[in-house]
């Protein structure tokens, strides 16, 4: 029976809180990148809101261009190292996602999405394995204002 009613809440908690999130006009609707730029704009419905320079993937691993919608918002992310198989725990201070995550692509395998760094110097230029590295305090700002409604479009 608890677990019915646990599951029930849930069920119920979801519901609740997606109805007031879709209305909210302070959450971020659209992202859309410039990979040349090395920049994203950040969109409240048709308002730009802020912009925010990015670390792009170097030659090689490209960042996916096309469009796309948030498929995960994860605090304290996990990195599995593309080449050994090693993994480093979140909040880890030598995990390269740093405190946020927000991916957007997958081929099934592999992902790409926004992220923070343990390297803010690597934040402009083309050093990724196809991520969009954000400072760790704007990857913070525009974290919660997130949904998996949020367009990605990521452009040349």
């Amino acid at each position: 029976m608890l677990g019915k009613s646990r599951l029930l809440g849930l069920a119920m908690i979801s519901w609740a809180i997606a109805t007031p999130i879709l209305s909210n006009p302070d959450l971020v609707t659209r992202l859309e990148v410039s990979l040349q730029q090395r920049r994203v704009i950040a969109f409240q419905g048709d308002r730009v809101w802020k912009s925010f320079r990015l670390g792009v993937g170097k030659a090689g691993w490209e960042t996916p261009k096309g469009t796309y919608r948030v498929r995960q918002l994860i605090q304290n992310p996990a990195w599995k190292n593309p080449f050994t198989g090693d993994v480093v725990a979140g909040g880890d201070r030598a995990n390269p996602l740093g405190k946020h995550w927000i991916g957007f692509w997958t081929n099934g395998r592999d992902w790409s999405g926004f992220h923070g760094t343990n390297d803010p110097s690597s934040v402009g230029q083309a050093t990724s394995h196809g991520c969009l590295r954000m400072l760790p305090q704007e990857i913070a700002e525009l974290f919660p204002l997130l949904t998996r409604a949020t367009t990605v479009q990521v452009k040349p």
